[in-house]
């Protein structure tokens, strides 16, 4: 029932003046009967009514014209004043509601203004024209307080509004903020799990089928390369099988925890990578420059995803049979050069920026401060060329991990 009647009323605002007005009306007209040793003031009572009325009347614009009825409420009031009634609450109650309503709607300035202006204007006309028999005690304080009290309270009520608005504002900025966070998050996990999927499955895939026609030619005419070629297949496929579920793996741990050290490929590794690639007739040298200087987790899984791509793009787009990767290490930084001679067979594998290996590896490069390049030799062949600093930033090498 009440809610209803809440509802209602805030729907009809206009049915909430006019209450208000009625109920001024009635407060009022026995102030402007009272006087100060508590009989009939002396002078008419129609005065009295007419002013009231006036006043009361003008409430019905305080939310639209909040100014206009203060002014007129002020005018009222000093004449009022002028015809000898004396300044109480009942009397002054219509100016005290429309303050209320300037403070609520308007500036600080503004209130203060027109209360600070209702106030000498009244206490003039007290001390003027008013009834001499009043103290001057009631003339001086009693405006100051009738009317600086409903504009404190309607300015208190405004901030509190203001507050509570801006409160609000920033609970929604902030679950949009969340939201789009976590959506960037999903949008970075996805992508690191689609660069970790492709140099996975793409490594492993080229060379178990580079292997896997190697065997078909050499069935007949050398079966006993063909076994051999055979069992080295069997162990590529069991590595990708075991390097994809760790890979997916990640996407089922419900507690978010990293992937364990001695399953995460690094420098450490780079032999064995190169030794793998010899069943699909790539030689790989690696060759180190410089005094080796130990990586970060990101940085180290960085170089290893990276000679691994390049090496499988040298595997399937060139003709030649020999690759090198170098290793070379400053004070500051590591280089990382995978070059090769040979020709490409496609035209499209010679741009840097073709497929998604290669943008992965631009990615995975940008991700712990470094630079990658990757384009054609002038001597013949493809080089990719990885520049890492040895000290970044943490938040680069928690980007990554």
């Amino acid at each position: 029932m009440i809610q209803s009647l809440q509802r209602y009323l805030s729907c009809h605002p206009r049915v909430v003046d006019a209450a208000v007005a009625v109920a001024l009306l009635a407060g009022s007209l026995p102030g402007s009967m009272v006087s100060l040793q508590g009989g009939a003031p002396g002078i008419p009572w129609w005065p009295g009514l007419l002013m009231t009325g006036v006043s009361c009347t003008v409430l019905l614009w305080r939310r639209s014209r909040p100014r206009t009825a203060v002014a007129l409420n002020l005018v009222c009031a000093a004449a009022g004043i002028a015809l000898g009634y004396l300044v109480t609450a009942l009397l002054l109650g219509p100016l005290m509601v429309a303050l209320y309503a300037l403070a609520v709607r308007t500036g600080r300035r503004t209130a203060n203004t027109f209360a600070f202006t209702g106030v000498a204007l009244l206490i003039g006309t007290a001390l003027l024209a008013g009834p001499d028999d009043e103290p001057l005690v009631l003339k001086l304080l009693g405006p100051a307080f009738w009317l600086l009290l409903p504009t404190s309270l309607g300015t208190v009520t405004r901030l509190r509004a203001a507050y509570l608005e801006a409160v609000q504002a920033r609970a929604e900025h902030a679950e949009r903020t969340r939201e789009e966070e976590a959506r960037h998050r999903v949008t970075e996990e996805r992508m690191r799990i689609a660069r970790d999927l492709h140099d996975v499955v793409a490594h492993h895939l080229v060379l178990a089928n580079i292997q896997a026609g190697t065997v078909a030619r050499f069935l007949r005419t050398r079966p006993e390369e063909a076994e051999r070629i055979v069992s080295e297949l069997t162990g590529i496929t069991s590595v990708a099988l075991r390097e994809l579920k760790a890979t997916v793996g990640l996407l089922r741990d419900a507690n978010e925890t990293t992937r364990p050290a001695e399953d995460t490929p690094g420098l450490a590794r780079l032999p064995d990578l190169a030794a793998s690639f010899e069943g699909a007739g790539l030689t790989v040298t690696v060759t180190t420059e410089g005094a080796p200087r130990p990586l970060s987790a990101g940085a180290d899984l960085t170089v290893y995803r990276v000679v691994q791509e390049a090496l499988t793009n040298v595997t399937k787009h060139a003709d030649t049979r020999t690759a090198e990767v170098r290793l070379t290490y400053s004070p500051d930084r590591l280089g990382i050069a995978v070059t090769n001679g040979g020709r490409g067979r496609r035209s499209d594998s010679a741009v840097p920026n073709s497929g998604y290996g290669l943008v992965g590896m631009h990615e995975r490069a940008r991700s712990v401060g470094g630079r990658l390049r990757a384009r054609p030799r002038p001597e013949g062949g493809f080089e990719v060329v990885l520049q890492l600093p040895l000290e970044h930033r943490p938040a680069e090498e928690s980007a990554v991990t």
